[in-house]
């Protein structure tokens, strides 16, 4: 899922829009190094999704529901595969309750040892709707599961998260920055200058060697040719894109800032255009490691924890009493 922040940069000789692509922290992907490795208990490297049978529909039905889940979880990043559980694998346990005149879908995380961690509820159906479901049916409500899902494992590793003492939930994130490259003029340093400073007043550490360092950011300018503008006033195209990866070399994600220029009127020297597009940035590149980290992510709880709550309902993310 990608976020797309269009803003205007405000400068003497022209204006740049940031255009920044943000991708939404994956429950299954690496929150950081130490994160990782010093969590009590890590995230899943599979999700198994078995056929469930006691979900009031066809066995056909209830294996379309398996798979469909599996394949939208896929979709959004979680390595979620519909097959018997295994030894060691995390897995999903989908069922469902009837409720007066309802059946309620119950989506629950289940650990290695076969232990509920977490429930999401989907929304109720009318029992006579849900008994004349088809495969379409099915798919909707495997959709709206898929979200509860992802929802659940984000609580979880906020949780985890939140019992390491040097993960990031507690500790500003390491971010080497590379600099800039391929900036006509003075660019190059204008830009790595300006975001440095911009950065340094962030949640982040900005470093300059790559030891240790949670985050790294590159950045990268190209100019094209534009049209020839008006009264022969040719143009070009300026893409400056901030790129942020983990300690892994995996993408976070990129902000590109995109906009029409006067032809070589970046030549020389970029002062105050430097200055807004570098804020904007940090901003961005900020927001990017935030939300990779789910530092903003509610944790879950184990059931029976102090302050575990009980089911959730559809659009929240609760814990379910000890035995959901």
């Amino acid at each position: 899922m990608t976020v797309r922040h269009i803003a205007s940069l405000a400068a003497a000789v022209s204006v740049i829009s940031l255009t920044g692509c943000l991708d939404v922290p994956h429950p299954f992907r690496n929150p950081g190094g130490v994160a990782s490795e010093l969590a009590h208990n890590p995230p899943p490297s599979r999700l198994d999704v078995p056929t469930p049978t006691d979900v009031q529909m066809k066995p056909e039905l209830a294996a379309i529901w398996a798979k469909d889940i599996a394949a939208i979880l896929l979709q959004q990043s979680v390595p979620a595969i519909a097959q018997p559980t295994r030894p060691g694998d995390w897995w999903l346990k989908l069922r469902t309750e009837r409720r007066g005149g309802q059946i309620v879908p119950l989506y629950s995380i289940m650990t290695p040892a076969g232990a509920v961690r977490a429930t999401q509820e989907g929304t109720g159906v009318p029992v006579d709707a849900w008994s004349a479901v088809d495969s379409g049916a099915v798919a909707q409500i495997a959709h709206e599961g898929a979200d509860q899902v992802v929802s659940a494992l984000s609580g979880i590793q906020a949780d985890q998260m939140d019992q390491d003492p040097h993960s990031l939930k507690h500790r500003r994130a390491r971010v080497w920055f590379k600099g800039v490259t391929g900036a006509p003029g003075d660019g190059d340093v204008s830009l790595a200058r300006a975001f440095a400073a911009s950065f340094r007043g962030s949640e982040q550490t900005i470093q300059t060697s790559p030891q240790d360092a949670d985050f790294t950011v590159a950045t990268t300018v190209k100019l094209t040719a534009g049209p020839p503008g008006s009264r022969n006033n040719p143009q070009q195209g300026i893409e400056i894109a901030w790129r942020v990866t983990d300690s892994h070399d995996k993408e976070v994600g990129i902000a590109t800032q995109l906009h029409d220029i006067q032809a070589h009127s970046l030549d020389g020297m970029w002062g105050d255009v430097a200055v807004a597009a570098a804020q904007q940035a940090a901003e961005a590149v900020g927001e990017m490691i935030t939300r990779y980290t789910g530092r903003d992510v509610a944790p879950i709880k184990p059931p029976g924890q102090a302050g575990a709550p009980g089911t959730a309902a559809a659009g929240q993310t609760k814990a379910p009493p000890p035995g959901g």
